[in-house]
């Protein structure tokens, strides 16, 4: 068993999805699959709260290292992480597990694509999450509108540069990863140093600080570019907001309800971007609730 298989109490796997192989950690069985999707910088680990209690519920929970990420396959080029590419991952992976339910739990970028994928109606969906990630359109309207959004967003603008925020992201083993999480994290502690030394490997591995930056190179150009987000999504949704969130704006929550038929919004005040390691007690009590 390696570490992040005894952090998540889960068995790792390799799923065949979209052309890629992707590490997979597993945990419960059945037919109700709850789909997790980690954010930027992290890895599945951040899911380690949420799994024994997923599978408590009756899900098969399926935790996975995105494209770039941990032993998932890391294609070289920015092309290779469009809005195409990794919304397709989703649904091979969907398609890989079999399942006869899905409910997508997303956080930051992944958070980006489970939105994409229900909007477009990939596939059919019971339940969605969104941590800490608006309904792009929002998110536009926010960073249009609102000076603070723009403030909180020119780290985006620093990781279009080439080489460099890879080399900072990736020197030293990752130190500047593990730091910025432990920085941003809204209180001492939220996160292991067994954990940070999995976020910081993943960064220092050959091409996977570039592969988690071709994210931002890439797929949010071609959600700010599509043109067809505005369909309203039927599967009920969650967010849960972490008011003290470093990059995001709390505005860009605003109007939501225009586009998701039934929508629940929980804030969290306090607690920091990385809530699932931060208030893991109050996001597991939330999502239990809500599924």
């Amino acid at each position: 068993m390696d570490a992040a298989e005894a952090i998540l109490g889960a068995r790792r796997i390799f799923a065949p999805a979209n052309g890629l192989m992707f590490e997979v950690f597993e945990a419960g069985e059945g037919d109700r699959l709850a789909l997790l999707l980690h954010g930027f910088p992290e890895t599945a680990v951040m899911w380690r709260h949420l799994v024994a209690p997923l599978v408590a519920k009756g899900f098969r929970v399926w935790a996975v290292n995105q494209r770039g990420y941990g032993a998932t396959s890391r294609p070289q080029g920015k092309a290779h992480y469009s809005l195409a590419a990794l919304t397709g991952d989703v649904v091979g992976l969907i398609d890989a597990a079999g399942a006869k339910s899905v409910t997508l739990i997303s956080h930051d970028c992944g958070g980006v694509i489970a939105w994409v994928v229900a909007i477009r109606r990939l596939r059919p969906l019971e339940r969605l999450v969104f941590i800490n990630i608006p309904h792009p359109l929002c998110f536009d309207q926010a960073l249009k509108r609102r000076f603070s959004q723009k403030l909180k967003s020119l780290y985006v603008a620093f990781f279009q540069i080439p080489a460099l925020p890879d080399w900072l992201l990736s020197v030293g083993r990752g130190f500047l990863t593990g730091l910025m999480i432990r920085r941003t994290a809204g209180r001492p502690g939220a996160t292991p140093d067994a954990v940070i030394d999995i976020y910081r490997d993943n960064a220092a591995a050959p091409g996977g600080a570039t592969a988690m930056l071709n994210w931002y190179r890439s797929v949010l150009w071609d959600v700010a570019a599509a043109r067809d987000l505005d369909a309203v999504v039927e599967t009920p949704a969650l967010i849960v907001w972490g008011s003290d969130d470093v990059a995001l704006s709390e505005f860009s929550l605003e109007e939501t309800e225009r586009y998701v038929a039934s929508l629940r919004i929980e804030r969290l005040p306090g607690v920091s971007h990385f809530s699932p390691e931060d208030a893991p007690e109050k996001l597991v009590s939330l999502i239990n609730d809500f599924l």
